[in-house]
Order: C-alpha cells, then structure tokens, then sequence
C-alpha cells in the first residue's frame, strides 16, 4: 500500500445515514471522495481500500471518485468505485478483465417446472455440454458449443452485436435493443481503428494464441464468474410491478442470471496495455501517482490514449457477444430438456468499463470498477431504448443464498455518478477462505437450501461467507436514494468454474 497508511474508515464524515465524504489529506490536495454505505457497510472498507480511493482520487485529471458500498481492495483503485476525468484515460480503473458484465434471460417457464432434482440436474448437464468453465477453457472442451474460428471472431472483435454477427451465432437479433452497449467503436468512433489496431497487434506478435482466445467465446471463467439458475419474485408495488413490466420480468417464472466478461481475448489486451504505459512512464520519467505502477494513464488525444482505446473496445465487443452466446446456448439447454421453452433477454449491463458521459455538465470518462451504471426515467442516454420511461434494469448479485436484485435507478443517482454497486462485495479474501472455511459445511449449506451446482465441492474461496451482507448492501443504496428494488432472485442452481470438481451430486 502507498501513500498515506494511517487513513481509516473511522476518517469518513457522515452527511446521513447512507453517504459519507472521505477528505483527502494533505499530498492529495484537499480533495474529497463520495461514500455511499451505512455506518456497517464503511466499517466495511480497511484500509487498503480507502488508501487506493486517495491514491486514484490524487491522479492527474481525476474530477471525482466515488466508493459505493461492495468497495474492497483492487488493482490500483478499488474494486467497487467510479473515477471520473475529462482529460485522462486510465486503464487500472476499468480493470483486466474488460467489460466484466451481468446479463438476465427471462424464460417463459414457471418455477414448478424445475422443482425436482432430476429434471435440473439434467439442465445443468444440459448447459455443460454447451458452456465451458475455467480459466483457458474453450469451445473444443464441450461437445456442443457454437463453434468460432479466427474471421468470425476477429467480425466479433471489430463490429460488436452487430446484426450480421448475431446471425451467424445464433443469437436473436432482438437482443441487441437489450444491451447497455451493443457496440463498441474505435477512439475515433469508427469500426476502422478497431480492424486496423487488431490488425497491428495480430501481425506484430503482440496478441499470441489468437485463436485460442477467439474460442472462449460462449463461456464462464473462473473465480467469481456463474450462472444461475433463478426464481424471480417481483415486489408487491405499483411501482415496482411497472418498472418489472417495462423489463419483461415474469413473477413467479424461471429466468437465467450470467457473471463474465472479455475471458483470456480481454485479459490479454488489458496486459498489453498495462505493460506499454508502464514502458512509456519510463521513457517520460512520470511518476506514477501515489508510486503505484497499476495507476499508469494516457492523456487523451495522445497515441497511448487512442490505443488503449482501442484495446478497451475491442476486449468490450468480445465481452458482449460471449454473453449473448452464452444466453443463446442456455436458452438451447433448456429446450433440450423442456422443449417449448421460450425466452427474453432482459438486459446484459457491464460493471468494468470506462465510457463518455455528461458528469456535473460536462462530458467526462467515466470509469466504472466494479460498479454499475445506473441511468433513471428520462436520463436522455435513454431516449432511443425501451427503458426511457422506467430506467434501465440494473443487475445485482449477491451470493446464490442470499440472493440477488433487480433494481432501477432514481434521480438521485446523479449523485454517484450516475452509478450503484456491482453486487454484494468480498469481505473475506480467498486465501483466509480456503484456510478457514469447513468444507463439508459450505457444501451442506447448499443442500439444505435445495440449491444443486455442478461441483461436487463448492469452491470455498466462493462461498456466501465470503461476501459482505446483501441486505445491508442494499440498504446503502435505497436509503442513498440511488435505486430501489424491483424483483428478488432467488437460487435453484448454480454454475461455477468446476475444473477441480466431479459430477456432482445433489
């Protein structure tokens, strides 16, 4: 940790019972830091934590920093912030897995349907045919994936969900409208930059194992990347039966919840990038702010800037299309089992991505780590989507027993950036988790909930206990006026990285 180690969560000054303001000392220039989190929730944030806010918040052209309540210790900022900056682009505030997203499919199937174990067992055995798990996996690991070679995927990198590679996916054309992003273009707004900078990396060396990375399209990572199996529970409100309508929620109905991003295609760009910076410091002699090699930027307009850009669009088309296959492939997995079976996507929303937005009335990069945009009723970004009049669906896991939310943003989250949290939050790291977790207790946990998975043995260092408490999450943000709960999801299955794991049992 660098900088000033005496801060504290005790150092945050409350302005009511869910916001708080953390001052930045001395070297940091006097600036503040916006805190979203009950007095429980800041308790919350060690040290460490808040130290990366200040040192981000310091960096040149950082305009404002916000700490939402799932914030914990990150890669040069916290996971669980927002940055913004109108002159800076900074690749450690978005993150390497670029464009890490969630995404829910609506099925028109109502929960009975899966009540018994054989008939979900059969699904999960369904979809592992189909969707690959873990790091490195690809489409050759299952038997019925949707194959991928390197011209669809480079159409995948450079066009986005366009309506042509949807096609050749089988992916549903109406499922672009359902997307925070459909389409990424290049630092000047053209398709062109994308193919050119693919191009260049791709003939200099620079992208190895193309392919391979071309064909984890349609498939989970591993770590806190699932799929769940969901039963969704609308609130009793005139409000929330609304805005549940205007998404195309089904009370009392099976829907499908997804966690992944831009898999090794992502990962390898945003490690390119960060080596070049890091390089390019050197050849400038900068500092790197708060001597944090992980806080590396480019000013915008510079070469450094345009590819990073670049990079970050690329990886963010990828991230798109492999959660639209993957939706595409579960909806098929599901008709296998129960043919008939017809679904919706409800809406795929990134938490690792930076994006131009009007931010205190003017145009700004924001950065989202860990964080989730939160546009409410007539935010204009909204003009031309089906959500203009109810504010987009925002999609909140918390841990498969906790459950997890669907809310919608209110007009104070101008406050936050426009932004919410991206789920519950670590509080346990995974080493201290699989040091101190029983596992025979974790996996009982699950039977006595009637949740399957397809591990045999439930990744401790992924286990409920890890997480901070969902309810009080969530409390931060209704009682900071930011969103409010739509629906409740809760767990009838789960799909995690099962490398290490037999077929499991129930």
């Amino acid at each position: 940790m660098t900088g000033n180690s005496s801060i504290h969560h005790s150092d945050i000054r409350e302005t009511d019972e869910a916001k708080g303001r953390l001052f930045a000392p001395g070297e940091h220039g006097g600036s503040s830091i916006d805190v979203i989190g009950t007095a429980a929730i800041r308790a919350t944030f060690d040290d460490t934590c808040l130290q990366q806010a200040l040192n981000a918040r310091s960096a040149p052209g950082v305009t404002r920093l916000v700490l939402n309540p799932d914030a914990h210790g990150g890669y040069g900022a916290p996971i669980g912030c927002v940055m913004t900056s109108p002159s800076h682009i900074y690749p450690g505030p978005v993150g390497v897995d670029i464009k890490c997203s969630m995404s829910l499919l609506q099925l028109e199937l109502p929960a009975e349907e899966i009540a018994s174990h054989s008939i979900r067992r059969a699904i999960i055995d369904a979809i592992g045919r189909r969707t690959p798990t873990g790091a490195g996996k690809g489409q050759r690991s299952v038997p019925q994936s949707r194959p991928v070679d390197a011209a669809l995927g480079r159409r995948v990198a450079v066009e986005g969900a366009s309506a042509s590679v949807c096609r050749a996916l089988g992916i549903p054309e109406e499922w672009i409208e359902r997307c925070e992003d459909a389409v990424h273009t290049g630092h000047d707004g053209s398709q062109a930059a994308l193919a050119d900078r693919l191009d260049r990396l791709i003939d200099s060396g620079q992208f190895p194992a193309f392919v391979d990375k071309v064909e984890q399209l349609g498939s989970y990572g591993g770590g806190n990347h699932f799929g769940e199996c969901e039963v969704v529970r609308v609130l009793d409100s005139d409000t929330a039966r609304r805005r549940a309508a205007a998404f195309g929620l089904r009370d009392g109905h099976v829907a499908f919840l997804s966690h992944c991003g831009s898999r090794g295609f992502g990962y390898q760009l945003a490690s390119g990038q960060f080596r070049a910076l890091e390089q390019q410091f050197e050849r400038w002699s900068l500092p790197f702010p708060a001597q944090d090699k992980k806080l590396v930027y480019a000013p915008l307009g510079t070469p450094e800037a345009d590819a990073y850009l670049n990079d970050m669009a690329l990886g963010a088309n990828f991230a798109t299309l492999n959660h639209l296959l993957i939706n595409a492939l579960v909806l098929e997995a599901f008709q296998e089992v129960i043919p008939g079976v017809r679904g919706q996507l409800v809406y795929f929303i990134s938490h690792n991505i930076a994006r131009q937005e009007v931010i205190d009335g003017r145009l700004q990069w924001v950065h989202r780590k860990g964080a989730t945009r939160a546009f409410p009723a007539g935010h204009h970004t909204l003009k031309d989507t089906p959500f203009y009049d109810s504010g987009h669906p925002i999609l909140l896991p918390g841990d498969p027993q906790s459950g997890s939310v669907v809310m919608a943003a209110e007009q104070g989250a101008e406050h936050s950036c426009f932004s919410v949290n991206h789920g519950a939050g670590r509080q346990m790291g995974r080493r201290r988790a699989i040091r101190e977790l029983d596992q025979l207790a974790v996996d009982r946990s699950f039977h006595e909930r009637d949740i399957l998975t397809n591990c045999r043995s439930y990744p401790r260092d992924e286990a409920p206990a890890v997480y901070k408490d969902f309810d009080e999450v969530l409390r931060s943000v209704t009682k900071a006026g930011l969103a409010s709960e739509v629906a409740r999801l809760s767990a009838r299955f789960v799909i995690k990285d099962a490398d290490k794991s037999t077929r499991g049992a129930a």
